[in-house]
């Protein structure tokens, strides 16, 4: 009798630029902790964070000073802090403040208006410890939307391995893909707000009717039951109206 031998299930091979950028990362994190913190430590100016912050993004996220970077981006009178091309295609703004100053909305603000104006989806928003991308969206005639879509505090107690996943999304290899739009994308689809959407469809709000029904032997209306969810189970503020 022949023994059948099984396939030992492989694992998906990593990408060689993958492997770079993550292993770039890591060393990064590791050698920029303590200068970081010593620029937190003594409230440093906006000045010495932007040096720690463009050797960060040469060393950990892969981009060239020269080819990718352009320092005091002019945006039509103003100026953002970094504009980032690849492949001499403007792809996003970062805004830079200094190392121990907390970042808020105010700061995005900034930032974002500069990517309306140059039609962008990016921003990057960064006090050299903490790391927040976000997508930015303005269709013609409505108000402009400004989503979260990652955010990292390299002082954090998160493990590197986390921090190194997070920021892979900003790593120039994984920008030239646009990894960072399947991520937005897979962080839309389950946010609050379409959460709640999904909850007040025909088929969720008739999936619950029936389930009360099993349960209890009550079949309320769906009038009834869209009414109870819109107004007593999902937060109003994540409805739209």
């Amino acid at each position: 009798m022949t023994d059948t031998l099984q396939a030992t299930p492989q694992k998906p091979t990593v990408p060689k630029w993958e492997q770079d950028a993550r292993e770039a990362l890591k060393l990064a994190i590791r050698k920029f902790s303590r200068p970081l913190q010593d620029l937190v430590q003594r409230d440093a100016n906006e000045g010495d964070t932007r040096l720690l912050v463009t050797d960060f993004l040469c060393e950990g996220l892969g981009y060239d000073k020269y080819e990718d970077l352009t320092t005091e981006f002019a945006v039509r009178g103003e100026f953002a802090d970094y504009g980032v091309r690849i492949d001499k295609q403007l792809v996003a703004f970062i805004e830079v403040k200094r190392a121990a100053q907390k970042l808020n909305v105010r700061h995005l603000r900034q930032v974002e208006t500069y990517a309306v104006k140059e039609g962008l989806e990016w921003v990057i928003l960064t006090n050299g410890q903490t790391w927040q991308a976000y997508h930015v969206f303005a269709a013609t005639g409505q108000q402009v939307e400004v989503h979260l879509a990652l955010e990292v505090d390299l002082l954090s107690e998160e493990s590197p391995s986390k921090k190194v996943e997070s920021l892979l999304y900003l790593h120039r290899a994984a920008l030239k893909r646009d990894l960072i739009s399947d991520l937005w994308k897979r962080k839309a689809a389950t946010a609050p707000t379409a959460m709640a959407e999904v909850l007040m469809t025909d088929a969720v709000v008739d999936a619950v009717r029936k389930e009360i029904k099993r349960a209890s032997r009550y079949n309320p209306e769906p009038d009834e039951v869209a009414r109870i969810l819109r107004s007593e189970v999902i937060r109003p503020e994540l409805l739209l109206k």
